[in-house]
């Protein structure tokens, strides 16, 4: 436990600065990378399974801003689950959803080496993965504030690269490139897609939302959080959702024969050429290494706070992970940690990555879902009409859709994250000395 000398996470951001901070970490742009491969396994219908994933999202996204109100600290679902459900399950959500925000950076750190590899061959990958995760430990030590400017100043020039695409989007559709119109029914449907491989791509999108669970992490750090945090959720899930939607049916209109590309994992930089050719290449290119910095930035940052809530009641060591710096008021220890399982880009696949961080979010969700249930509906008695609506049965539905998309994720996935989760299982074992004693609980005080 910390005392009243301690130092304290400095509340700073406003509604405008959480918002930034959750989109920065969508990084809606990698909508374009991960289009050519993500378009062929739903047979051309890649915004209808956009627009899927946002409806199954904005109930899990309900269920977060519920809970938010009642638990408004920096553990976010790991609080939530561990005061509603049980302080086991608090714990094991708790490390599972550290698979997410830890792998992260990981992830963004491969994206930006290959990107500036294939840009300058001579300097080695490595050298732009150590730079890159030296500048985003630095900026999330130096403070919140600090990285929420960053990230906004990021997220702006992601927003100008849309604008920018679309514009050329447009000017081509008009002068009879791709199909030639600006409106088509196809790519929401299309006679010979397959249904099942559409919801299979549901739960590798579903990745794609979780900015507004990372906001949730800042909620010591939020003015007014019980009101701003639930208002940045909202925003984060329907404007990131909406470019994800746009963004995807302008790829689509532009290049309609979408298995004609050279290869998919680049299909982005056809398309580009084919609409805006070397200007609107070279832009795309690096807005995309600076969405990479916006999005490291944001999960580094959230995962350095669940390593705190966890810390700072000796879940982890405290020493350690419930330590912050009186000068800059962030967990530095969490941010180097961070910053290390970071440098796993020099030698972990990318696979690997996205398979542990898809069986964390999922079961993550499903269980945040649950606690709204468990808090409200059974433990807070709101078994009105509109209680039963809002506290049984939108949460249900929430946890039932995510739940399936869990039971959905690649046999990769569910090995490679059941070994993680078992071990996390294991070390509570340790700590609770066989399940005789509780695990630490966060002291947080109910709305």
């Amino acid at each position: 436990m910390n005392n009243t000398n301690s130092p304290t996470l400095k509340r700073s951001l406003s509604v405008k600065y959480l918002v930034f901070f959750g989109l920065a970490f969508m990084a809606p742009t990698t909508l374009f990378a991960t289009y050519g491969v993500a378009v062929d396994s739903t047979n051309g219908m890649i915004p209808t399974a956009y627009i899927v994933a946002l409806l199954v999202m904005l109930f899990t996204a309900y269920s977060y801003a519920q809970l938010v109100k009642a638990f408004p600290t920096a553990g976010a679902a790991y609080t939530f689950t561990q005061k509603s459900l049980s302080p086991h399950v608090g714990f094991l959500v708790g490390w599972t959803i550290l698979l997410d925000y830890a792998f992260s950076p990981m992830i963004s750190s491969l994206f930006l080496g290959i990107a500036m590899k294939a840009y300058f061959p001579s300097i080695p990958m490595y050298i732009w993965i150590i730079l890159f995760i030296l500048i985003i430990t630095v900026v999330n030590i130096l403070g919140i504030t600090i990285a929420a400017k960053f990230n906004a100043g990021v997220l702006l020039l992601q927003l100008g690269t849309f604008v920018l695409f679309i514009a050329f989007s447009i000017k081509g559709l008009l002068n009879g490139q791709g199909a030639g119109t600006l409106f088509s029914i196809l790519p929401f449907i299309d006679s010979n897609a397959n249904m099942p491989e559409i919801m299979g791509i549901i739960p590798v999108l579903a990745f794609s939302f979780l900015g507004f669970d990372a906001v949730t992490t800042l909620s010591e750090e939020a003015k007014n959080p019980k009101k701003s945090i639930p208002r940045a959720i909202y925003l984060i899930t329907i404007i990131g959702g909406a470019s994800f939607i746009i963004g995807s049916y302008f790829l689509q209109l532009v290049w309609p024969e979408y298995q004609t590309f050279k290869d998919p994992e680049s299909a982005y930089l056809e398309i580009a050429m084919y609409i805006g050719g070397n200007f609107l290449v070279s832009y795309m290119v690096a807005e995309g290494a600076m969405a990479c910095f916006g999005s490291a930035v944001a999960s580094g940052a959230s995962a350095s706070r669940i390593l705190y809530a966890m810390g700072r009641e000796g879940v982890l060591p405290s020493k350690i992970f419930g330590y912050l710096s009186p000068k800059y008021r962030t967990p530095v220890f969490n941010l180097l940690i961070i910053g290390g399982i970071a440098l796993s880009a020099l030698f972990l696949s990318l696979t690997l990555a996205v398979s542990l961080i898809n069986f964390g979010a999922l079961l993550t969700f499903t269980l945040v879902n649950l606690s709204v249930i468990a808090h409200y509906y059974v433990r807070k008695k709101q078994r009105s009409i509109m209680g039963t609506i809002r506290y049984l049965i939108l949460p249900l539905i929430g946890a039932s859709l995510t739940g399936l998309f869990f039971l959905k994720l690649d046999i990769h996935s569910l090995i490679v994250g059941g070994i993680w989760f078992t071990a996390g299982f294991v070390y509570l074992l340790i700590l609770t000395n066989m399940f005789r004693q509780p695990p630490p609980e966060l002291a947080v005080e109910e709305a």
